[in-house]
């Protein structure tokens, strides 16, 4: 995009982390930001972070699994803002459990938030975003998009399927006014751990408390986030284990998941012997 001061952005997933900070970044560079998530607080709190921009905040509850909902989505935005021009497909969600343990529900809410919440961005928004001179789908992967990590294979699933998706959306509008970006983030300080499902909270917590100190901040992403929109980018890797594993993945298909195979048994002998 060539401009996105007097723009209309959508970002769901907005009342923390990445979504937080990517609207914030999109007001402080001149966009309105309508803001979506399952969170009122949450979001009231982003609200009030644009609003000390100077640029309009729209709250808007919904849970982008839910299809109505969804649905309804556009029309409400175009009602608070008049246009759509940039949409952050980032809501998100995971699950700490290894697939055997996974229950058919846990897979119901991961695939229903992590894709068919994309889905439903990309579906419902896509008519107003061919309106505009210029837009932007911009679509959160993940590392997990293309690496297989133990006790997360359903949210590498999820996370593989929206670059997939992603991907064929920017061949298909290739030539549009409307680009595409699939944003495939490392390691990053955000609440997702916080409020996965897993049956050990008392372990998630203390991985939760190593991620927040050690990963990247929530607005290294977003800065990226906004530098693939000015740059029409198809694919952006964030994190230095974000690009290391996709040269690995590239030379060696097999060897960083033989390093994965061989820590988790350690992880798992460890836990049994404990």
């Amino acid at each position: 995009m060539r401009r996105l001061a007097g723009r209309v952005a959508v970002v769901t997933g907005a009342g923390s982390g990445i979504g937080r900070a990517t609207s914030e970044l999109l007001a402080r560079r001149g966009c309105d930001v309508a803001l979506v998530d399952v969170d009122e607080a949450g979001i009231r709190v982003s609200a009030e972070r644009v609003a000390a921009t100077g640029r309009r905040a729209s709250l808007h509850l919904a849970d982008v699994a839910d299809r109505k909902r969804m649905q309804e989505l556009p029309e409400e935005v175009l009602r608070e803002h008049g246009h759509v021009h940039v949409l952050v497909n980032n809501a998100g969600v995971t699950v700490g459990r290894c697939f055997e343990d996974h229950t058919l529900e846990d897979l119901d809410w991961i695939v229903g938030v992590n894709f068919w919440g994309v889905v439903h961005g990309c579906k419902f928004f896509l008519p107003l975003l061919r309106r505009e001179e210029e837009a932007h789908i911009v679509n959160l992967s993940s590392l997990a998009g293309f690496l297989g990590l133990p006790m997360q294979s359903s949210y590498c699933a999820t996370k593989a399927a929206v670059r997939a998706l992603s991907e064929a959306l920017w061949t298909e509008l290739s030539g549009s006014q409307v680009g595409v970006t699939s944003v495939h983030p490392g390691a990053t300080a955000t609440r997702i751990l916080r409020a996965s499902r897993a049956d050990d909270a008392e372990s998630v917590a203390r991985w939760a408390d190593r991620l927040e100190r050690r990963a990247m901040p929530p607005e290294r992403v977003a800065s990226r986030i906004v530098w693939a929109i000015e740059r029409n980018r198809m694919r952006v890797l964030v994190g230095p284990e974000t690009r290391l594993t996709d040269w690995l993945k590239r030379l060696f298909p097999v060897l960083p998941h033989r390093l994965l195979a061989g820590a988790f048994r350690r992880t798992v002998r460890r836990k049994e012997a404990s």
